[in-house]
């Protein structure tokens, strides 16, 4: 009977052991690939391109077209720092790298927020089959971006 509770006693803890952050970036293998957005005025295009890096990290970036000319880009990273996995954002007109500590992550989405950023303050990503909504947050303000999975 001892040994019995003994062994259930280890594998409850063998359940319970954080994951590693090699496990948590695979949880965001369904992000690769490229995402065009689908709710953009006429004339323009939009879209998000992410592959996994060598490191096992993500690398992304974020293009916004008014017809021909381009009119925003940004660069994207999703990182595990100090065992914690980041979205950081390099957008024109922020001196600095911006980080977005993940506060959930799922096999389909995620939430990441920084309280101390001026806007956005909370992305959230949530995924469904080949389509994408993506939600900026912050000051009571909501701005939803939906995307659909090309390659």
């Amino acid at each position: 009977m001892r040994i019995l509770f003994i062994l259930l006693l280890i594998s409850d803890l063998a359940l319970c052991q954080p994951l590693t952050d090699k496990q948590k970036l695979e949880k965001l293998s369904w992000l690769e690939g490229t995402w065009n957005r689908t709710n953009v005025k006429a004339g323009r295009t939009a879209s998000e391109r992410w592959v996994k890096t060598d490191q096992g990290d993500f690398q992304g970036w974020g293009v916004s077209m008014n017809g021909p000319d381009t009119s925003f880009v940004e660069k994207l990273k999703i990182i595990t720092k100090d065992n914690e996995v980041y979205y950081v954002a390099d957008v024109p007109g922020n001196k600095e790298l911006t980080y977005f500590k993940f506060i959930e992550l799922t096999a389909t989405g995620f939430v990441c927020e920084d309280p101390e950023h001026d806007f956005p303050k909370k992305i959230s990503y949530q995924m469904d089959g080949t389509k994408l909504k993506a939600t900026i947050s912050g000051n009571g303000k909501s701005i939803d971006y939906f995307f659909e999975k090309i390659h």
